[in-house]
């Protein structure tokens, strides 16, 4: 079977950006004018194809991110001709803070963003964060300005924020045409044309002359753009410098270059909600952003010799592809979304999964529009498409073709911060329970289900008190499953900060064959990038555990020395100061002896793990808590009150800064175990004006003080 389109038109990209800013909206006019839905679906009416899950629709947020495919036909090009139309596999992904996994896992099967920013607000601390993920995964963007139709709405202020917090190479490609209620429509910037959008839903795409009130506005800014392209291409600077005439061809073909190597960022504005300005955004999504053909080959390792090797994306390639999303689908089970970067696969066949070394059947091929489905055959390289079959399957798990395998980088996921004890209301709860708890850490990487060894209760981990709350609300709903819950507690992990050398041999007699393994370790903190006696300040906290084997001379049998890694292991998982995970540990295991009789994995297990604590113990151990990113936007009246408030948080204030409209933003690190229901106080405290965003953002050493009240408890 051949594709019939060429990879050279398919775009797949995502709709990013903080929360509120208009994404979903952005997204259903997509569906809209691409014809997959005949009509808006509207956030604030619950309407939403694209939240189709029931918490998103009363609540108004995305929190699962939906993938759809659709056809575009670019504005510029005859209508009836659709020899040129371009396929979108768009992701809509969630701006709440609590779900950045599914931006996270979207970034790494995307080829390119469209980062979407509220015209009031301008860049938001989630709008940072995404940025940042996107820049690690090396996306290339084009930027919308939204909702210029509010009151209070400034392109000029939004668009300066974008250069002053994200990028110096953003560069206006559009400016509006009119403002806040009187918005008409947008001026183009590089084919020097306005464009008004009329009839149904503004579905008819109006071009013409520049009104002469916005004349030398547009002349100084194209002059800007102009400017900005050449410096990207050496013939363009020529012709530039010499003052000839560059054609549009020309500018768009090197600013999609540009694009493309992240070398520059068009920004685009308008109006979701009232139909204004998203038709140019999709032609730019098709001038500027890459075809799975213009992006670098993925890369990944061979599973056989752990070399480096690469994929082109080419259906003529041996089949490559990454899990990055596992769904429940009520009518088909459990689906799983991946990405094709190389090959072919169709229905029926067998795809050797190489991060777990299974084969497994892929049963039946899906197409995903929202939470409808269209069955297909095959699906070729550079396409997202979802599986039912794969039982064994996890996200960031590489599929590929057995007789050429790879194992593709996975997708890294932050750590939990928040936990909280749950126990099922009934029996019959009790049983389901399991049951639902595996397919939403299935699901979702960062949510964590844990036993308590000692009092046998489980408890949940997530990325905060709304990330817990929808878990809990999707077992009631999806499952079935009746839940009591406790309070929410904080993740606190547990690191030293000194040296210390230990000892511990196990012997065992008990008749017979004995047990025999003894070790001896150095325990220090781990971190490259700084000298010990900078510690504790500089420390990068959650940095993980390193293994050093220095056995010299077969003091200790290589059989014996991955069972001593499990014991340190085992070890720093239960921690040593108040039972928390230990982190940011670099363990040397240099000497050691054994019997060539009573030796065993097991012994020298339990003499690692011993001798660990013993070292920990010895090496100033801390306690770490995570200190969360809080940014509070609040009428100036109220600053001195949210300022006070948040340094009686044990929170440190880091600045200020004017937003306009009487609206101050203030930046400030505070630990989280202070910030339990914060969002109501700041309201309470602000006659409900206010509104704060918080996010993870590092792990400090717990003040002594405080450490005494999580150790007994009181905390």
């Amino acid at each position: 079977m051949q594709r019939d389109y060429p990879l050279e038109r398919v775009r797949n990209f995502g709709i990013i950006a903080h929360i509120d800013a208009g994404k979903t909206t952005t997204s259903e006019r997509i569906l809209f004018y691409t014809g997959v839905s005949h009509k808006i679906g509207e956030v604030h009416e619950g309407q939403a194809v694209m939240d189709w899950m029931e918490q998103e629709r009363e609540r108004g947020i995305t929190i699962t991110a939906a993938a759809t495919t659709c056809f575009w036909n670019p504005t510029y090009m005859n209508k009836d001709d659709t020899s040129k139309k371009v396929r979108f596999n768009i992701i809509d992904t969630p701006g709440h803070v609590d779900f950045t996994a599914e931006v996270e896992r979207s970034l790494k099967v995307l080829d390119g963003g469209v980062v979407v920013f509220d015209g009031v607000a301008g860049v938001e601390p989630q709008s940072e964060t995404v940025w940042r993920q996107a820049e690690k995964y090396q996306v290339p963007r084009i930027c919308f300005i939204n909702k210029l139709d509010r009151t209070g709405a400034s392109f000029e202020r939004s668009y300066q924020s974008i250069l002053n917090r994200l990028t110096k190479n953003a560069v206006r490609a559009q400016i509006p045409w009119g403002k806040e209620s009187e918005l008409k429509g947008v001026v183009d910037l590089i084919k020097m044309k306005a464009f008004t959008f009329e009839g149904e839903m503004g579905n008819t795409v109006i071009e013409q002359e520049i009104p002469a009130e916005l004349k030398e506005e547009a002349e100084k800014y194209h002059a800007e753009l102009v400017s900005r392209i050449s410096e990207l291409d050496d013939s363009l600077t020529e012709k530039f410098l010499e003052g000839k005439e560059i054609t549009v061809e020309e500018l768009k073909s090197v600013l999609r270059k540009g694009v493309i190597a992240n070398k520059i960022v068009p920004v685009f504005t308008g109006s979701a909600l009232k139909n204004t300005g998203v038709q140019l955004v999709l032609d730019a999504v098709v001038d500027y952003l890459p075809a799975p053909t213009d992006i670098p080959p993925i890369k990944g390792l061979d599973p056989k010799t752990g070399e480096e090797i690469e994929r082109i994306a080419s259906d003529t390639e041996s089949f490559s592809a990454l899990a990055f999303k596992l769904q429940t689908d009520p009518y088909v089970g459990q689906l799983t979304y991946f990405r094709v970067y190389s090959g072919t696969i169709s229905a029926g066949s067998y795809v050797y999964n190489s991060t777990t070394g299974d084969k497994e059947r892929l049963g039946r091929i899906l197409r995903m529009h929202a939470n409808e489905r269209e069955e297909v055959q095959t699906v070729y390289a550079g396409e997202i498409a979802a599986a039912v079959g794969l039982k064994s399957t996890k996200t960031s798990d590489t599929l590929c073709d057995e007789s050429n395998p790879i194992e593709l980088h996975r997708i890294q996921f932050a750590e939990p911060v928040i936990s909280m004890k749950i126990e099922p209301k009934t029996k019959a709860d009790q049983e389901r329970m399991g049951m639902a708890l595996k397919r939403l850490s299935d699901e979702d990487p960062t949510f964590r289900v844990n036993s308590d060894s000692e009092t046998g209760e489980t408890v949940i981990s997530g990325m905060g008190e709304l990330h817990l709350e929808i878990i809990v609300d999707r077992m009631k709903r999806e499952f079935n499953v009746g839940a009591d819950v406790g309070k929410p507690q904080v993740a606190y992990r547990e690191t030293i900060i000194g040296q210390a050398e230990a000892e511990h041999k196990y012997i065992k007699q008990s008749g017979g064959k004995g047990q025999y393994g003894h070790v001896k370790i150095r325990v220090k903190p781990l971190d490259k990038d700084v000298k010990l006696e900078d510690l504790p300040k500089n420390i990068k906290r959650d940095a993980g555990f390193e293994f050093v084997n220095s056995i010299k001379g077969g003091a200790i049998p290589q059989e014996f020395i991955s069972p001593c890694e499990k014991g340190f292991k085992e070890a720093m998982d239960r921690g040593i100061v108040a039972g928390y995970k230990m982190t940011d540990v670099s363990v040397e295991l240099y000497d050691g002896s054994y019997h060539d009789v009573d030796s065993s994995e097991i012994a020298f297990k339990l003499a690692s793990s011993m001798a660990f604590k013993e070292a920990a113990q010895k090496a100033k151990p801390v306690l770490l808590e995570p200190i969360m990113k809080v940014e509070v936007i609040t009428p100036e009246q109220f600053t001195g009150d949210v300022t006070g408030n948040l340094s009686s948080k044990r929170g440190q204030v880091e600045g200020m800064e004017d937003r306009g409209n009487g609206m101050t933003t203030i930046h400030a690190k505070v630990p989280l175990s202070e910030l339990f229901g914060y969002t109501t106080i700041i309201r309470s405290m602000t006659q409900g004006r206010a509104s704060a965003t918080i996010e993870p953002d590092h792990y400090e050493i717990v003040p002594s003080n405080v450490a005494e009240n999580i150790k007994s408890g009181k905390i």
